[in-house]
């Protein structure tokens, strides 16, 4: 795609996303929306497209010109993805890029030294990538945008938000809605919606301003100009301060630092080159391809400027304390302060590359084309707005306001969940898992015993003893406050530990806890219900039929593609059937892209357990998967099921019967409007149950057969399906 066409793309969905709602003819803007989502970031975008898939109308509210977040609007396109946990909207949005480069014989693993990596992508490619996705979404549901615009009011029905207010280009507006969404970067509805949170290690009741929160950054997209830099986009006279900061930058970049040699830490100071291959990118603009092996370093010409530059970095904020004030978050000319001073320290690198290291390297002219400057840059000098104006529009943060949720993810749980199914563990999923991630827990400051939350039994030495193992889940509690009602948290601000966030701040988890919230959202206005009220298994339904992976249980012979995947995968979180054998992989540093004991098991077939889904089974192998699943739903005015000749095998009909005894309730769900039996329905003495089951959708994994045979036995699989359907049928009545 041409420079020229890309910026014209931007700037009509600009366009669109602030005015689609007006244009209609004969229409005038809407004034309620189901859902409304403060923070067009990795989070708020994922949430409105799953929203709006589901059939959900959606407004998105961002405060700057671009969408995507730290991903596409701060700068940092290299995925953070250390597991490999790729599924939903994540998997969705990697596949279009790769889509993009693979048609241009361009590779994507041009970042952290690594061929294998795969993950690294131009800014406006992603951006590019969100727009397709959104227009598809609009297809299902409505969703709209108002681009720099801002939600500065809250209105509250008793304890439930019901309205917005919103700042925007034109004026204030006002908007109802049934949720909101809190996706933006430094979780600013929290305040406004007197929601209890946390801020560094303080709590709302009493924030401390001085505690302490992690750096952030205000990344560069930088690019070599073969033919030399052009004069506009390489300033003269440095800025005040540069002396200071070029101290800094000759202790990690030098003309005469060393190469990575494949261990970490890395010893510093590196060449430019190295510098270069650790968030190199692809260009687009370049005929030829490379990755980030070292054979092929030298011949990067895109890279993200994210290592050298973090704010306030190495010197600390004051007092030699590192990291930034809880203050940045609360006092808003601080938070621009900060943010002009964080902007100064990268446009100071870009000067140090060309002028001390007397590289040919600057903004790259094809990313990036503001044509409103950040507030941060407007009272630099005009020489170094030129360079402003071909940089990411906001900072990188990683560390937000927390809401105080109806539970707190701590790193002990994190650490403990990772070695489900890992060096002789069984199951140590949550139930109510929304997401999997991976990735180490990665403080950028604040990193002291000081700055850590002794309340939650968490001191800087859990930062290697809680390290996860593996990938771990996200439950999906940490998403809804613990008090105010109309509310659900994504993107950094859920209910998490400061050491938690660490691994929690990533781009690939924050979609995926982003989509979830999407579809807890759409659940709950779907149902009526406050998003405390909604059964987990709700959402984690339309989550798994959105191609998101949930349990972290895998087996050989249910593949992703097979039919009862999804309520294998429900039935691991709850625990409702036992399977044959579980998985036992050895657990590993998340960090070690080559371990040979886990490769090994991988290729023994570790990895993966038996599930025994053609297994046959009993009358009392049915009655405990039953109870199991009665437990699941919260069903306790029965207690064990039984069924009759337990010790035989049951037949089809004696198990739909037993389903039917077991959620007695199932016989007054309305089933959906579109519902049909999906086989011929014999005559049987229980062909009563089969018919309420079969409306329901329980019985749709005998939809391929054209009779169905009620004396046939059941299997593992069938159980587990047609229970699984039968809990979500009631659960959604």
């Amino acid at each position: 795609m041409s420079v020229r066409k890309f910026l014209l793309t931007v700037s009509t969905i600009i366009i669109i996303f602030t005015a689609s709602a007006a244009s209609r003819t004969s229409r005038q803007p809407k004034s309620s929306y189901d859902i409304i989502i403060a923070g067009g970031g990795t989070g708020g975008i994922s949430a409105a497209i799953q929203a709006a898939r589901m059939g959900a109308s959606v407004l998105v509210v961002e405060t700057s010109t671009w969408i995507g977040g730290q991903a596409t609007a701060a700068g940092v396109s290299t995925m953070d993805d250390m597991s490999r946990q790729r599924s939903g909207i994540y998997l969705e949005f990697i596949n279009r890029i790769k889509s993009y480069y693979d048609s241009r014989g361009k590779s994507m693993g041009t970042c952290y030294w690594d061929s294998r990596t795969s993950t690294a992508f131009e800014p406006h490619i992603g951006q590019e990538a969100f727009i397709s996705m959104i227009n598809e979404a609009r297809r299902k549901g409505t969703l709209e945008f108002l681009m720099n615009s801002e939600i500065t009011g809250v209105a509250k029905t008793k304890n439930a938000v019901s309205s917005v207010t919103v700042k925007t280009p034109s004026g204030n507006r006002n908007y109802a809605c049934k949720i909101l969404i809190d996706a933006t970067e430094y979780g600013d509805m929290l305040p406004l919606t007197k929601t209890p949170y946390r801020a560094g290690n303080s709590t709302s009741k009493f924030i401390n301003p001085e505690a302490m929160i992690q750096d952030i950054t205000w990344v560069a997209i930088l690019k070599k100009y073969s033919g030399g830099v052009p004069d506009y986009l390489k300033p003269e006279v440095p800025l005040p301060g540069y002396e200071l900061a070029k101290r800094n930058y000759e202790s990690f970049v030098s003309a005469d630092g060393g190469n990575f040699r494949n261990t970490y830490p890395v010893q510093l100071p590196v060449n430019f080159m190295t510098h270069n291959a650790y968030r190199g990118l692809p260009d687009s603009s370049n005929p030829y391809s490379y990755d980030a092996d070292k054979e092929n370093r030298p011949f990067i010409t895109k890279t993200c400027a994210n290592w050298a530059n973090d704010y306030p970095g190495t010197y600390g904020w004051t007092n030699g304390r590192r990291g930034l004030p809880v203050a940045y978050l609360e006092d808003r000319n601080l938070r621009l302060q900060i943010e002009r001073e964080a902007l100064i320290k990268t446009l100071h690198f870009i000067y140090y590359i060309q002028n001390e290291l007397g590289e040919d390297w600057s903004v790259a002219e094809d990313e990036y084309a503001n044509r409103i400057l950040p507030e941060a840059a407007r009272t630099l000098p005009r020489e170094w707005q030129e360079l402003v104006k071909r940089m990411p529009v906001i900072p990188y943060v990683r560390e937000s306001r927390r809401i105080i949720g109806e539970h707190t993810l701590t790193s002990q749980e994190l650490a403990r969940n990772s070695l489900s199914y890992r060096d002789g563990h069984t199951s140590r999923e949550f139930p109510d898992t929304i997401a999997i991630g991976g990735y180490i827990l990665d403080l950028h400051g604040a990193n002291t015993d000081a700055d850590t939350e002794w309340e939650l039994d968490e001191t800087m030495k859990h930062q290697e003893f809680n390290r996860p193992r593996g990938p771990f889940q996200v439950p999906m509690n940490v998403l809804i406050p613990s008090e105010t009602d109309g509310l659900i948290a994504a993107e950094k601000n859920i209910s998490a530990s400061r050491l938690a966030v660490g691994t929690l701040r990533l781009q690939p988890i924050t979609m995926m806890t982003g989509q979830a919230a999407g579809a807890l959202a759409a659940v709950c206005v779907r149902e009526g219900k406050q998003p405390r009220e909604v059964h987990p298994m709700l959402v984690q339904w339309e989550l798994l039929k959105s191609g998101v992976s949930l349990s972290l249980c895998k087996y050989s012979d249910v593949p992703p593609e097979h039919f009862v995947n999804k309520t294998v995968q429900i039935s691991n979180m709850y625990g409702i059937i036992t399977p044959n054998e579980y998985p036992h992989a050895p657990s590993f540093n998340l960090q070690e892209w080559d371990n040979p004991v886990l490769e090994m098991a991988i290729i023994r077939g570790a990895d993966k357990g038996l599930f025994g889904v053609n297994d046959i089974i009993t009358g009392e192998e049915a009655a405990k998967i039953l109870t199991k699943a009665r437990e699941a739903v919260n069903i306790k005015d029965k207690g064990e099921v039984t069924v009759s000749k337990s010790d035989k095998l049951i037949s089809r009909s004696d198990f739909l019967k037993a389903v039917c005894d077991a959620f007695p309730m199932l016989e007054n769900v309305k089933p959906p409007k579109d519902s049909k039996m999906p086989f011929k329905l014999g005559k049987n003495r229980n062909s009563e149950c089969a018919e309420i089951l079969g409306r329901l959708g329980a019985l749709s994994i005998y939809g391929r057969e054209d009779d169905f045979h009620y004396g046939y036995p059941v299997t593992k699989g069938e159980a587990c399906d047609v229970i699984v359907r039968a809990c979500i049928a009631l659960l959604g009545a």
